[in-house]
């Protein structure tokens, strides 16, 4: 079993920028490229969406292409934990976010995630 605890949320302005926090326990995750961390978000009244991936040993990474210039995913092996960056950010960018793994590559398909957190609001202000 893994648990995956999303910290980080928060209420920015416009053009600000947060940092997002997903803490892995329960499995230790293997070094490889068969183990992923994304990220998605929900906004209000709207599907989930894919945010971006990353691997755990890095070499494989994918981003949604309206956002890979503005977001970055990162992660420390050692703290089994991956971060996401948010830069310039818009209000359209409101939503819960949420952290996922799966055991495979990095996929835009929530389907294909086995372990979810619970998310964490941001909210960006005009």
């Amino acid at each position: 079993q893994v648990q995956l605890v999303e910290s980080g949320g928060g209420l920015v302005q416009a053009g600000g920028s947060l940092r997002l926090s997903c803490a892995a326990s329960g499995r230790t995750f293997s070094k490889s490229a068969m183990d992923t961390m994304s990220w998605f978000r929900q906004a209000p009244g709207k599907e989930r969406d894919f945010v971006g991936g990353l691997a755990w040993n890095g070499d494989r990474s994918a981003y949604a292409n309206s956002l890979e210039d503005r977001f970055t995913i990162s992660r420390d092996n050692a703290k089994n934990t991956v971060y996401l960056q948010l830069n310039s950010l818009k209000p359209e960018d409101t939503a819960v976010y949420y952290c996922t793994a799966r055991g495979g590559g990095p996929s835009p398909f929530e389907d294909d995630y086995e372990y979810w957190g619970q998310g964490t609001q941001v909210t960006v202000s005009s």
